[in-house]
């Protein structure tokens, strides 16, 4: 019923506020239609002005059992909808969402015409639709690989004048080989068969191009070519639904071929990528060799696949890893690091968890996954729940939110959570007589029986030869895996409890794994001392020198040839490589990490939290647990650049003023002389948002700021509007200045609150019971942050003045796009940018666990690192390791 009830939430809201835009936007309650907002790049490639959420909740809606809405919705759908828009958008996205959503709405809408109540008057307009959205991409194909291009002109195809698509070189493995499920089903629902041909030939084409000897594919692909460009593997991001498609390609259709491969990339996959719990990328070249020493969050569906496949064990495992993520930072973070820490802090309210949830109960009957899946209710509601639907999360530290609410969110999230819990008696039908799209959409199984224009057995493509092995576990099984044994599943589980909180996992080597406890883990970047004669020892054998150079920094230098064996030299490369990135980290944190505005008041009661960049004087919030909390008021001069001509306006009030024309310091003085308690600088340029520019750092003027003693945070253009408009519908306005968004129960604490705001979260019953659970509920509060180091600030002048900076050349690695950014800036010209910098990732270890102390001064050195060939004798070891760095760069440019 809660689900139900958070479904309604979001759904009605979409329709009220968005429809018939592609998505709708929570915390300013509207649509987002693709070209009336500022762009984020290749997300907005899944917008296609075809009312995307609508159609690819369709199918949900039959599954929550509403099955009036269903009707009205396919009736809109028909009615509104329009494919045939000159616009560009993803193939990939439109296959899964748009026509897996099209043909997912068909298969229910004739299996409840077949019913006899609903959808009488139902002919297969969804099916027509989806016919025309097939031919609409299938210009894509038309490549010699029979690859498809990533985008498509809805309008104009490709390479065509109008288009402004085709000319790309490269496609991720998942873009390219997730079609076969809905490209199938409409060959198979329709009668005609191009276009499951289609989809079959770029299969093909990746196994084809699969590394023979590791049997991986890697994460992109040249569209003409067929080498790979990126060769790193993995099972997230760029390569996750490849795997998925190829195993749910035997369950719908019924081609043993399928079935082959996938077991053969499995094998592969447990054999060099699962690191149990964990999940690393590997080079497909030198599948031993661990690619990053980071995961991303759509690992996370892969145990539910495990299952699928029968293997429950390993399953087990990785998904209680990622639980016990979760339970640290109340989302899995969109990247984490093998020892827990965030990489990438944003969490677009992803499913993937969800899923595998819902597919370990149905295997296992655990009542375990059931609390699970209540965690994530509680937490959705907590943290994620606005006024106007659900809202992405822009950092899992500070709870700060994103005005986002992505289509798979209606379509799988409630879904999945919905048949977690329902009974068979909740549902209007059999859900085992369908199989579930990457996009949760339903195609029913009859399918593999219907219009089968293709022969069984693909006799065109060599496959090798396979052991027995290979297909154990491949037989379904539909009872209960562990009826006699309920704590087989337990006693997996509880080694993994505390490994985010108390273990921080420094990983095990090959050499390690294969000779039991006996040789000590390799050497990592983070412990190294160069004052530790132990230290050098481990580094001469792994053929790493020291070269001291002038200046007093040391150099590093790896010589694969002088290491003692292959497994050292390999230990010696990932130490150069973790080198590098603690350097990077480094830079990263030593910026001060994003700050939380919330808006306590009617009738947002903490439910909407913006991301604000942090200053470097006055009040410094993560070292004031409770924040400061009071009624906004704009002051007069707007600009605070001279004295307050309101102060009995502003006088215990945060204090709002605009950008520009001064120094912050200078802003900062003038409210705290008219008694303001906190200030809250919005950014004049007319569109800027944090959803799309770095997070600004606020520097000082260069003099002692020892004197201003009120916090002080900056919001871009669009955070400060919510505030402005609110202000403008309600007049009185409280926000509560913190490090971090704080739980309601402890905003609340003591306080009588109207009953409707504390929405579906049945727990809190009342205040009492809120209050006493706060301190078990309050995401990560007792955590202070690393202590901020004196990042390098950015000092603007007023205009006309010079700009001085003592920032570092940023990371040109960093992926800006897809984390919040905090840059340390000071204020003059309004149109200034800092440099796009990742903000500094949250330690998950223990206060015991400290960091060396030579640390700062050896990873500044490591980022001199080298690779010295001259003393190469053999050419071919050189050029293996000069791919491997080549594959190294190449990983650090790619981003989610």
């Amino acid at each position: 019923n809660q689900v139900l009830e958070m479904f309604d939430h979001a759904y009605s809201n979409y329709m009220e506020h968005a429809y018939p835009a592609d998505e709708l936007m929570p915390l300013t309650c509207r649509g987002r239609v693709r070209g009336q907002e500022p762009s984020r790049g290749d997300v907005d490639d899944a917008l296609g002005k075809f009312s995307l959420t609508l159609i690819d909740t369709l199918d949900t809606l039959v599954v929550l059992n509403k099955t009036k809405e269903f009707e009205e919705a396919v009736k809109k759908v028909i009615k509104d909808v329009n494919l045939d828009n000159d616009i560009v958008v993803s193939v990939f996205e439109t296959n899964i969402r748009v026509l897996g959503g099209l043909l997912g709405g068909h298969s229910v809408a004739i299996m409840l015409k077949e019913k006899g109540e609903y959808m009488q008057w139902y002919s297969g307009e969804l099916l027509h639709m989806a016919k025309e959205l097939g031919y609409k991409l299938l210009p894509a194909f038309n490549t010699t690989s029979g690859l498809p291009y990533p985008r498509v002109n809805l309008k104009f195809g490709v390479r065509h004048p109008e288009a402004r698509t085709g000319t790309e070189t490269d496609t991720c493995t998942a873009c390219a080989g997730t079609l076969i499920l809905e490209f199938a089903a409409l060959s198979r629902f329709t009668g005609t068969s191009i276009f499951e041909e289609y989809a079959r030939k770029a299969l093909d084409f990746i196994w084809e191009k699969r590394q023979r000897s590791s049997n991986l594919v890697g994460v992109t692909i040249n569209i003409h070519t067929g080498d790979w460009v990126r060769k790193d593997s993995g099972v997230g991001a760029g390569i996750d639904s490849y795997y998925e498609y190829l195993l749910k390609a035997y369950v719908l259709l019924g081609d043993d071929s399928f079935l082959e491969r996938f077991n053969t990339h499995y094998d592969a996959i447990m054999r060099y990528i699962s690191q149990p719990p964990l999940l690393l990328d590997v080079h497909i070249h030198k599948p031993m060799l661990n690619a990053r020493t980071w995961m991303d969050s759509l690992l996370a569906f892969f145990p539910g696949l495990q299952v699928l496949k029968g293997d429950i064990r390993p399953a087990i495992e990785t998904h209680e890893m990622l639980y016990q993520v979760i339970k640290k930072h109340n989302f899995l973070p969109e990247a984490f690091t093998t020892d827990f820490r965030v990489h990438w802090a944003q969490h677009p309210l992803r499913p993937e968890f969800a899923e595998s949830t819902y597919f370990l109960y149905k295997a296992t009957g655990d009542p375990y996954y059931l609390e699970v899946g209540k965690t994530l209710i509680e937490n959705l509601n907590k943290y994620a729940r606005v006024p106007c639907g659900f809202a992405a999360m822009k950092d899992v530290r500070t709870g700060s939110h994103e005005d986002r609410m992505d289509s798979f969110f209606l379509a799988e999230m409630f879904k999945y959570l919905y048949l977690l819990f329902a009974d068979k008696e909740d549902m209007i039908f059999d859900i085992e007589d369908y199989i579930f799209t990457t996009e949760a959409h339903l195609l029913p199984l009859w399918l593999s029986t219907t219009n089968q224009t293709i022969s069984k057995k693909n006799t065109s493509t060599e496959y090798t030869e396979l052991d027995d092995s290979n297909f154990d576990w491949t037989c379904p099984n539909t009872q209960i895996l562990f009826p006699n044994d309920p704590m087989f599943a337990q006693s997996i589980r509880e080694p993994l409890k505390n490994v985010v909180d108390k273990s921080c996992p420094r990983g095990i080597s090959r050499a390690e794994e294969s000779l039991g406890s006996g040789p000590k883990p390799p050497l990592r970047a983070r412990d190294f001392m160069a004052s530790n004669p132990e230290h050098l020892e481990i580094l001469k054998k792994m053929g790493v020198s020291l070269i001291h150079l002038k200046d007093g920094r040391v150099q590093l230098v790896q010589h694969a040839v002088q290491a003692a064996s292959s497994l050292d030299a390999e230990d010696g490369l990932r130490f150069m490589q973790e080198m590098i990135e603690l350097s990077s980290q480094q830079q990263k944190e030593q910026q001060l990490p994003p700050r939380a505005v919330q808006i306590v008041s009617h009738p947002f009661f903490g439910r909407v939290v913006l991301t604000a960049g942090p200053a470097q004087f006055g009040m410094d919030l993560s070292k004031h647990k409770a924040g400061t909390r009071g009624f906004v008021a704009t002051i007069k001069p707007y600009n605070g650049c001279s004295e307050i001509t309101n102060p009995e306006a502003v006088k215990e009030k945060i204090a709002l003023m605009q950008r520009g024309q001064c120094m912050f310091a200078e802003k900062a003085r003038n409210i705290q002389k008219a008694g303001a308690i906190g200030g809250i600088v919005i950014d004049d340029n007319e569109g800027s948002s944090s959803d799309t520019a770095p997070l600004f750092q606020m520097a000082g003027d260069g003099k002692n700021t020892d004197d201003i003693t009120i916090p002080m945070l900056f919001l871009f253009n669009k955070e400060g509007n919510i505030i402005l408009d609110a202000i403008r519908e309600y007049e009185a306005v409280e926000v509560l200045l913190s490090d971090k968004a704080k739980d309601r129960a402890t905003i609340f604490k003591g306080k009588m609150i109207p009953n409707y705001i504390i929405d579906s979260n049945l727990e809190m019953e009342n205040m009492d019971q809120k209050s006493s659970e706060s301190d078990s509920h309050k995401p990560n509060s007792e955590e202070a942050p690393s202590e901020p180091q004196d990042a390098g600030a950015v000092s603007e002048e007023p205009e006309g003045g010079e700009e001085s900076s003592a920032v570092g050349d940023p990371d040109p690695l960093s992926p800006a796009s897809t984390a919040s950014a905090s840059v340390p800036m000071a204020d003059e010209d309004p149109h200034t940018s800092g440099p796009a910098e990742e903000s500094a990732p949250e330690p998950a270890c223990t206060p015991g666990d400290s960091q060396p102390q030579e640390q700062n001064t050896q990873t500044e050195a490591s980022s001199k690192a080298h690779w010295d060939s001259k003393v190469q004798p053999m050419e071919s070891i050189l050029a293996d390791w000069n791919e491997d760095i080549e594959a190294f760069e190449m990983m650090e440019k790619d981003e989610l």
